[in-house]
């Protein structure tokens, strides 16, 4: 069976990765916790080998990279909604959660039944990573969470109050205070406190 240019010796791996648990007990799950450490692994040795930023820099580059929305969006490029296997419980559209799922899952099948190099191939083909300098992603708040949740074992809260030019937030780690920023919502200031954060705790 040949899936996105590639193709499968064990056929069953493929279809696995594409069964939602609602469907059936033999689904991706298994799979996904592969495929997630796979692709932080073959991101990140991409930005070692190709980009000569400092560690912080490079952290925010790969979770950027392994998002839930940048993989969402490698699903809806490649069409997937398609061939996923849901089972009748579940209803609605498919979630960005299932769809970041499912493209680890497809990662983790490629690799049990072609290698490293078939799985780097898959992610080279697919994920853009020659295109890093004009990644733009200014959701600074949920990059924070993800850098955080990923080195971190801490409680996150934002302290946002009005003020003279609109309103100021601070962004804490349970009791520590780590950036404030400002801006004219209340919106506009979480954001700017993430920003400030990510250049505090990994860029500097």
């Amino acid at each position: 069976m040949k899936f996105l240019g590639y193709k499968f010796k064990d056929i069953g791996l493929i279809e696995r990765a594409l069964t939602h648990s609602s469907k059936s007990e033999i689904n991706y799950e298994r799979l996904e916790f592969l495929g997630d450490s796979i692709l932080d692994f073959l991101v990140g040795e991409y930005f070692y080998i190709h980009c000569d930023e400092a560690e912080g820099r490079l952290t925010v580059l790969r979770s950027q990279y392994v998002s839930e929305n940048h993989l969402a969006k490698i699903f809806d490029n490649l069409k997937l909604a398609k061939y996923v296997k849901l089972g009748k419980s579940y209803q609605g559209e498919i979630s960005k959660a299932i769809k970041g799922d499912v493209v680890e899952a497809v990662l983790g099948a490629i690799y049990l039944d072609g290698g490293l190099n078939e799985a780097k191939n898959f992610i080279k083909k697919y994920f853009d990573l020659d295109n890093y300098k004009n990644m733009i992603d200014e959701n600074y708040k949920s990059k924070l969470q993800e850098l955080v949740q990923g080195n971190f074992k801490c409680k996150m809260t934002y302290q946002t109050e009005p003020c003279e030019n609109g309103f100021t937030s601070t962004f804490c780690m349970d009791e520590d205070e780590i950036a404030s920023g400002e801006g004219k919502s209340k919106a506009e200031a979480e954001q700017m406190a993430a920003k400030l954060a990510i250049e505090k705790l990994f860029l500097l």
